[in-house]
Protein backbone atom coordinates (compact mmCIF):
# COMPACT_ATOMS: atom_id res chain seq x y z
CA UNK A 1 0.00 0.00 0.00
CA UNK A 2 1.27 3.43 -0.61
CA UNK A 3 3.09 5.64 2.05
CA UNK A 4 0.44 8.56 3.26
CA UNK A 5 1.44 11.82 5.42
CA UNK A 6 -0.02 11.50 8.70
CA UNK A 7 -1.00 15.49 9.30
CA UNK A 8 -1.99 16.91 12.63
CA UNK A 9 -3.19 15.39 15.55
CA UNK A 10 -7.38 14.27 14.95
CA UNK A 11 -9.82 16.45 17.07
CA UNK A 12 -11.06 15.61 20.86
CA UNK A 13 -14.04 13.51 19.18
CA UNK A 14 -11.91 10.55 18.77
CA UNK A 15 -11.79 9.72 22.41
CA UNK A 16 -10.31 6.33 21.53
CA UNK A 17 -7.13 8.07 20.54
CA UNK A 18 -6.85 10.99 23.11
CA UNK A 19 -7.68 8.76 26.46
CA UNK A 20 -7.04 4.95 24.77
CA UNK A 21 -7.38 3.55 28.74
CA UNK A 22 -11.08 5.38 29.23
CA UNK A 23 -14.02 3.86 30.05
CA UNK A 24 -15.97 5.17 26.96
CA UNK A 25 -13.19 3.89 25.08
CA UNK A 26 -13.42 0.22 26.63
CA UNK A 27 -17.42 0.91 25.02
CA UNK A 28 -15.70 1.31 21.71
CA UNK A 29 -14.09 -1.64 21.94
CA UNK A 30 -17.08 -3.72 23.40
CA UNK A 31 -18.85 -2.47 20.23
CA UNK A 32 -16.18 -3.86 17.90
CA UNK A 33 -16.58 -7.19 19.81
CA UNK A 34 -20.19 -6.96 19.37
CA UNK A 35 -20.04 -6.76 16.08
CA UNK A 36 -17.84 -9.30 15.02
CA UNK A 37 -20.09 -11.82 17.28
CA UNK A 38 -23.21 -10.94 14.99
CA UNK A 39 -24.16 -13.35 12.41
CA UNK A 40 -23.12 -11.51 9.83
CA UNK A 41 -20.04 -9.84 11.54
CA UNK A 42 -17.43 -12.65 10.11
CA UNK A 43 -17.66 -12.31 7.00
CA UNK A 44 -18.73 -8.07 7.21
CA UNK A 45 -16.36 -5.86 5.29
CA UNK A 46 -18.29 -2.60 5.03
CA UNK A 47 -20.59 -1.30 7.09
CA UNK A 48 -22.90 1.68 7.29
CA UNK A 49 -22.79 4.02 10.43
CA UNK A 50 -26.40 6.16 10.64
CA UNK A 51 -28.70 7.41 12.82
CA UNK A 52 -32.57 8.71 12.10
CA UNK A 53 -31.71 12.71 12.69
CA UNK A 54 -28.92 14.49 12.79
CA UNK A 55 -26.92 15.28 16.35
CA UNK A 56 -27.30 11.63 17.43
CA UNK A 57 -24.24 11.16 17.17
CA UNK A 58 -23.34 8.61 14.45
CA UNK A 59 -19.74 10.98 12.81
CA UNK A 60 -18.13 10.19 16.05
CA UNK A 61 -19.33 6.57 16.61
CA UNK A 62 -17.98 6.20 13.12
CA UNK A 63 -14.95 7.37 13.26
CA UNK A 64 -13.88 5.57 16.93
CA UNK A 65 -15.35 2.67 16.32
CA UNK A 66 -12.93 2.56 13.06
CA UNK A 67 -9.83 4.02 15.54
CA UNK A 68 -11.09 0.52 17.59
CA UNK A 69 -10.77 -1.73 14.55
CA UNK A 70 -7.75 -0.12 13.06
CA UNK A 71 -5.85 -0.55 16.76
CA UNK A 72 -6.91 -4.46 16.60
CA UNK A 73 -4.13 -4.68 13.63
CA UNK A 74 -6.71 -4.72 10.87
CA UNK A 75 -6.53 -1.97 7.64
CA UNK A 76 -9.68 0.13 7.58
CA UNK A 77 -10.39 2.46 5.53
CA UNK A 78 -13.14 5.30 6.81
CA UNK A 79 -15.17 7.20 3.98
CA UNK A 80 -17.42 10.22 4.88
CA UNK A 81 -20.24 9.98 2.94
CA UNK A 82 -22.34 12.51 4.32
CA UNK A 83 -21.19 14.52 1.33
CA UNK A 84 -24.36 17.32 2.21
CA UNK A 85 -22.60 17.88 5.39
CA UNK A 86 -19.58 16.32 5.92
CA UNK A 87 -17.49 16.29 9.30
CA UNK A 88 -14.43 13.52 9.17
CA UNK A 89 -12.36 15.88 7.51
CA UNK A 90 -13.16 18.08 10.95
CA UNK A 91 -12.63 15.20 13.01
CA UNK A 92 -9.56 13.66 11.53
CA UNK A 93 -8.61 17.20 10.62
CA UNK A 94 -7.60 16.84 7.17
CA UNK A 95 -8.09 18.62 4.18
CA UNK A 96 -11.42 17.72 2.37
CA UNK A 97 -10.70 20.04 -1.02
CA UNK A 98 -10.57 16.86 -2.65
CA UNK A 99 -12.32 13.56 -1.79
CA UNK A 100 -15.14 11.09 -2.68
CA UNK A 101 -17.77 13.37 -4.71
CA UNK A 102 -14.35 13.66 -7.14
CA UNK A 103 -13.88 10.21 -7.48
CA UNK A 104 -17.98 9.62 -8.27
CA UNK A 105 -17.74 12.46 -10.92
CA UNK A 106 -14.70 11.33 -12.48
CA UNK A 107 -12.22 14.00 -11.41
CA UNK A 108 -10.07 11.93 -9.26
CA UNK A 109 -9.02 7.98 -8.39
CA UNK A 110 -9.26 6.37 -5.49
CA UNK A 111 -6.17 5.78 -4.72
CA UNK A 112 -5.40 9.77 -5.37
CA UNK A 113 -7.56 10.84 -2.35
CA UNK A 114 -7.34 8.27 -0.02
CA UNK A 115 -5.14 9.99 3.44
CA UNK A 116 -3.81 8.41 6.23
CA UNK A 117 -4.15 9.31 9.79
CA UNK A 118 -2.24 9.27 12.97
CA UNK A 119 -3.20 5.61 13.12
CA UNK A 120 -0.68 3.58 10.52
CA UNK A 121 -3.78 1.09 10.19
CA UNK A 122 -6.37 3.41 9.30
CA UNK A 123 -6.50 5.57 6.04
CA UNK A 124 -9.72 8.06 5.78
CA UNK A 125 -11.72 9.23 2.75
CA UNK A 126 -13.06 12.30 2.79
CA UNK A 127 -16.18 13.59 1.56
CA UNK A 128 -15.06 16.12 -0.83
CA UNK A 129 -16.93 19.32 -2.29
CA UNK A 130 -20.62 19.26 -1.31
CA UNK A 131 -22.04 18.37 -5.06
CA UNK A 132 -25.51 19.67 -6.41
CA UNK A 133 -26.64 16.06 -6.58
CA UNK A 134 -25.55 13.69 -3.37
CA UNK A 135 -28.17 11.61 -4.31
CA UNK A 136 -27.82 10.72 -7.49
CA UNK A 137 -23.89 10.30 -7.14
CA UNK A 138 -24.45 8.11 -4.53
CA UNK A 139 -26.84 5.88 -6.48
CA UNK A 140 -24.34 5.96 -9.26
CA UNK A 141 -22.56 2.62 -10.78
CA UNK A 142 -19.31 4.64 -9.97
CA UNK A 143 -20.49 4.67 -5.66
CA UNK A 144 -20.65 1.00 -6.59
CA UNK A 145 -17.25 0.70 -7.43
CA UNK A 146 -15.69 2.79 -4.73
CA UNK A 147 -17.11 0.31 -1.94
CA UNK A 148 -15.87 -2.83 -3.82
CA UNK A 149 -12.47 -1.10 -4.25
CA UNK A 150 -12.34 -0.48 -0.83
CA UNK A 151 -13.13 -3.94 0.29
CA UNK A 152 -11.00 -5.63 -1.94
CA UNK A 153 -8.04 -2.95 -0.46
CA UNK A 154 -8.68 -2.93 3.05
CA UNK A 155 -10.20 -5.49 5.89
CA UNK A 156 -12.54 -3.15 7.00
CA UNK A 157 -14.39 -0.51 5.15
CA UNK A 158 -16.93 2.31 7.83
CA UNK A 159 -18.76 4.26 6.06
CA UNK A 160 -20.19 7.44 7.98
CA UNK A 161 -24.13 7.80 6.25
CA UNK A 162 -26.16 10.84 6.50
CA UNK A 163 -29.33 10.53 8.74
CA UNK A 164 -31.74 8.11 7.22
CA UNK A 165 -35.04 9.95 7.92
CA UNK A 166 -33.61 13.37 6.44
CA UNK A 167 -32.64 12.06 3.16
CA UNK A 168 -32.77 8.96 0.55
CA UNK A 169 -28.85 8.90 0.94
CA UNK A 170 -28.52 6.39 3.49
CA UNK A 171 -30.78 4.23 2.28
CA UNK A 172 -29.05 4.29 -1.23
CA UNK A 173 -25.78 3.31 0.53
CA UNK A 174 -27.27 0.56 2.66
CA UNK A 175 -28.29 -1.68 -0.13
CA UNK A 176 -24.12 -1.52 -1.20
CA UNK A 177 -22.83 -2.82 2.53
CA UNK A 178 -22.80 -5.93 4.18
CA UNK A 179 -23.89 -4.30 7.62
CA UNK A 180 -25.87 -1.40 9.01
CA UNK A 181 -25.43 0.34 12.60
CA UNK A 182 -27.99 2.66 13.72
CA UNK A 183 -27.05 5.32 15.93
CA UNK A 184 -29.47 6.26 18.49
CA UNK A 185 -29.17 9.64 21.33
CA UNK A 186 -30.56 8.51 24.93
CA UNK A 187 -33.30 11.17 25.92
CA UNK A 188 -33.45 12.70 22.48
CA UNK A 189 -34.89 10.12 19.82
CA UNK A 190 -38.37 9.70 19.22
CA UNK A 191 -38.76 5.61 19.55
CA UNK A 192 -41.15 6.01 16.20
CA UNK A 193 -38.65 7.58 14.17
CA UNK A 194 -36.32 5.16 15.61
CA UNK A 195 -38.78 2.32 14.37
CA UNK A 196 -39.38 3.94 10.77
CA UNK A 197 -35.46 4.45 10.29
CA UNK A 198 -35.26 0.79 11.36
CA UNK A 199 -38.13 -0.18 9.18
CA UNK A 200 -36.39 2.25 5.98
CA UNK A 201 -33.41 -0.89 6.19
CA UNK A 202 -35.80 -4.02 6.08
CA UNK A 203 -35.36 -4.40 2.20
CA UNK A 204 -31.97 -3.05 1.21
CA UNK A 205 -29.06 -5.59 1.00
CA UNK A 206 -26.87 -4.41 4.23
CA UNK A 207 -28.47 -6.56 7.67
CA UNK A 208 -29.58 -3.85 10.18
CA UNK A 209 -26.89 -5.54 13.34
CA UNK A 210 -28.23 -3.27 16.08
CA UNK A 211 -29.01 -0.15 17.71
CA UNK A 212 -26.28 1.62 19.46
CA UNK A 213 -27.36 3.95 22.75
CA UNK A 214 -25.21 7.21 22.56
CA UNK A 215 -24.70 9.77 25.21
CA UNK A 216 -26.37 7.62 28.23
CA UNK A 217 -25.98 9.16 31.74
CA UNK A 218 -24.31 6.02 33.64
CA UNK A 219 -24.57 5.27 37.50
CA UNK A 220 -22.85 6.52 40.17
CA UNK A 221 -19.60 4.83 40.56
CA UNK A 222 -19.12 6.56 36.99
CA UNK A 223 -19.11 9.95 37.70
CA UNK A 224 -17.98 11.42 34.32
CA UNK A 225 -19.79 10.33 30.68
CA UNK A 226 -19.05 11.75 26.99
CA UNK A 227 -20.70 14.32 25.88
CA UNK A 228 -20.15 15.84 22.16
CA UNK A 229 -22.07 17.88 19.39
CA UNK A 230 -22.48 15.40 16.09
CA UNK A 231 -21.25 17.74 12.97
Amino acid sequence: MRKFRKGKTPSYHLITLSQENFSFSEQYRTLRTNISFTKAGGGLKSLLVTSANAGEGKSTTASNLAVVMAQQGKQVLLIDADTRKPSQYKIFKRDNRRGLTNVLSGQASFNDVLQATTLDQLFLLTSGPVPPNPADLLSSPEMAAVIRQAEEQFDQVIIDSPPSLAVSDAQLLADLCDGILLVVKSGSAELDQVRRAAEMFSKVKGQLLGVVLNDKKVGRKERYYYTYNDE
